[in-house]
């Protein structure tokens, strides 16, 4: 316990960046995924073969490479930079890959939602003359993200805990890496390994009860 509470500052300030890192991916994600989702049931054939090889490499790719391949690939060989200070390009190259992780799950979530909803409101649509992204922004996405509310919860708790891996993007701030320096300096202890165990419990526990309210509140009558 009084390594815990030696240490908790920094374990705190690290936890702190998994919550930012955290934030930044579910907005990206939840976008770049709703995209995909509309690509990949697209009357456009290039649109439907794009999204589905997005969403095959990606999903059966393991995130550490993903990190990986964003900082040494795209952030040395080809010179993305975010930011003239390391710590915040490492930060925002973690924070990209994550998102672009998490997009081809959150694109399998809503593509399930919008197969929900029946065939009959879209060539209703089509009959009165509204294109394709009109129905599905207006007609089809509305009912389709109200009925993926909970597994969309879920991929965002997956996210959540997603966020401990940073350090095979190159960023070493988080709570996992800030763990391992103190376990290297003092040994293990387990009331620091608790301590984090129960920071992630109370960060993704109210989010899943969330998406379940939610899933329930907003629950579409067939």
């Amino acid at each position: 316990m009084d390594e815990l509470i030696k240490y908790l500052p920094n374990l705190a300030l690290g936890f702190l960046e998994n919550i930012k890192l955290s934030l930044v991916a579910a907005v990206v994600s939840l976008i770049l995924g709703t995209v995909l989702a509309g690509m990949r049931v697209s009357p456009t054939p290039v649109l439907r073969a794009v999204g589905t090889v997005y969403v095959n490499v990606v999903r059966n790719t393991p995130l550490t490479l993903v990190l990986a391949f964003s900082a040494l690939g795209l952030s040395d060989q080809l010179g993305l930079i975010f930011s003239d200070v390391p710590r915040t390009n490492s930060f925002w190259i973690v924070a990209m890959g994550l998102s672009v992780y998490t997009a081809a799950f959150v694109c399998e979530a809503v593509r399930s939602g919008i197969n929900t909803v029946p065939m009959g409101q879209a060539e209703a649509a089509r009959a009165i003359g509204l294109s394709f992204m009109q129905t599905l922004r207006m007609i089809i996405l509305p009912q389709a993200l109200r009925s993926v509310v909970a597994p969309l919860g879920s991929v965002m708790i997956a996210m959540i805990k997603n966020t401990t891996v940073a350090v095979a993007g190159g960023f070493a701030g988080e709570v996992a890496a800030e763990m391992k320096l103190t376990f290297d300096t003092t040994g293990a202890s387990i009331p620091i390994f608790l301590g984090v165990v129960v920071a992630f419990m109370a960060l993704t526990m109210p989010v899943g009860f969330l998406s379940g309210w939610l899933a329930r509140r907003l629950a579409v009558a067939r």
